[in-house]
C-alpha cells in the first residue's frame, strides 16, 4: 500500500496549524485508505504514550492504530515515572528518544508539550493539551467529509466553552478556509494568542455570544463539555452557560441535514441533551471510530511515509 502524496516524515504534530491545507487533506485521504486495513509497515518500532490525563478514546485508538501498523506501544503515566519525583520534562524527552520512535503526549499546559518536542529527538504527537486537540479535529473533519461528501462550503457552528476543541477548530478552519461560527458566553471565548496567529488573522472565526445566531443554517453543530479535565467543577461556570445546551430546539435552527458532533465524554443534560446525542442527526460514535483511522494515518505519515 503506497500513499505517495503523504509524508510528514519525522515531524511533530502539536496542532493542525503546523500543517498546510494539503497535508491535512492528505491525512484525511490516508485515513480513508487505511480504514479497516492492517500492515507491518511499522514492524519493530515502539511508540510511547505519555499520559498525564485520563483517556478512553485517545489511548485505545492510538494503541490499536499502532498495532494495526505493526508497532508496539508503551503506556506511561506520571506516577510511574521519575517526572513524579522532579525529573525535568526535557531530560525525560531526551531519554525516551533513545528508546522510542515516537512519543504521544496527553497533558495540561501546551508549553509542556512544546518543551518535550524541543528536547526530543523523535516526533512528538499531541494527544490533547489544554490549548489544542489536533487528532480529535482530524476525526471531526473525516466524519464531516464522510457525511457531506466534501468540506467545501461547509459552515460549522461551535457552541460552548472556548477550550482546546474550539481553539483547534479555529486552527483547522483557518488552514482549510472553512466558515466557523463560535458562540461562547462572555468571558469564555478562545485565547487571544490563538486569534493572533497570522493564518488565523487571515481567516478568522466569527465569534458570537448567541447560540441561535451561530447555529442558523449551519451544516455541522459541535459542542464539548463545559468543565474540561483539570478545571474546577464550578456551579458559577454552569450558570454562565445557561442557554448554551444543544437541544432539539437549537438543532432545528441549523440546516435540515445538519449533523451533530461531540468529542465525548458527554455530560447529558448539560452541554447536550440525550435526545440530540442519541438522535438521528448525531454522528458522535462514527466520530469516535474515526479517531482510530486518523491516528493510523498520522503514525503512517510521520513514521513510514
Amino acid at each position: 500500500m503506497t500513499m505517495t502524496a503523504l509524508s510528514l516524515q519525522g515531524q511533530d504534530l502539536l496542532t493542525l496549524g503546523d500543517l498546510s491545507s494539503g497535508q491535512i487533506m492528505a491525512l484525511l485521504d490516508a485515513a480513508t485508505t487505511l480504514e479497516g486495513r492492517q500492515s507491518d509497515v511499522l514492524q519493530g518500532q515502539t511508540i510511547g504514550l505519555l499520559f498525564r490525563k485520563p483517556s478512553t478514546r485517545t489511548r485505545v485508538s492510538f494503541e490499536v492504530a499502532a498495532r494495526q501498523l505493526g508497532a508496539g506501544t508503551i503506556y506511561m503515566t506520571e506516577d510511574q515515572m521519575q517526572l513524579s519525583r522532579g525529573e525535568t520534562v526535557g531530560d525525560t524527552a531526551r531519554v525516551l528518544s533513545r528508546y522510542l520512535q515516537a512519543l504521544v503526549v496527553r497533558t495540561g499546559p501546551h508549553d509542556e508539550i512544546e518543551e518535550l518536542a524541543a528536547a526530543a529527538g523523535i516526533p512528538v504527537l499531541n494527544a490533547l493539551t489544554d490549548h489544542y486537540h489536533p487528532c480529535q479535529v482530524l476525526a471531526d473533519l473525516k466524519t464531516i467529509r464522510e457525511v457531506k461528501g466534501t468540506l467545501n462550503g461547509i459552515t460549522i457552528a461551535y457552541i460552548g466553552d472556548g477550550n482546546n476543541m474550539l481553539q483547534e477548530w479555529i486552527q483547522a478552519a483557518a488552514q482549510l478556509g472553512l466558515t466557523l461560527r463560535a458562540a461562547t458566553p462572555p468571558g469564555y471565548g478562545p485565547q487571544q494568542d490563538v486569534l493572533d496567529l497570522p493564518h488565523v488573522k487571515k481567516h478568522p472565526p466569527i465569534l458570537l455570544t448567541d447560540p441561535a445566531a451561530a447555529v442558523a443554517g449551519a451544516d455541522v453543530v459541535i459542542t464539548d463539555t463545559w468543565i474540561s479535565m483539570g478545571q474546577a467543577d464550578s456551579e458559577g461556570k454552569r450558570a454562565a452557560f445557561a442557554g448554551f445546551t444543544v437541544d432539539q430546539a437549537l438543532m432545528a435552527k441549523a440546516h435540515p441535514e445538519a449533523i451533530f458532533l461531540h468529542c465525548l465524554p458527554a455530560h447529558r443534560g448539560e452541554e447536550v441533551t440525550d435526545e440530540v446525542l442519541m438522535g438521528p442527526q448525531s454522528r458522535v460514535f462514527d466520530e469516535a471510530e474515526n479517531r482510530l483511522h486518523v491516528q493510523k494515518a498520522v503514525l503512517w505519515a510521520i513514521l513510514a511515509a
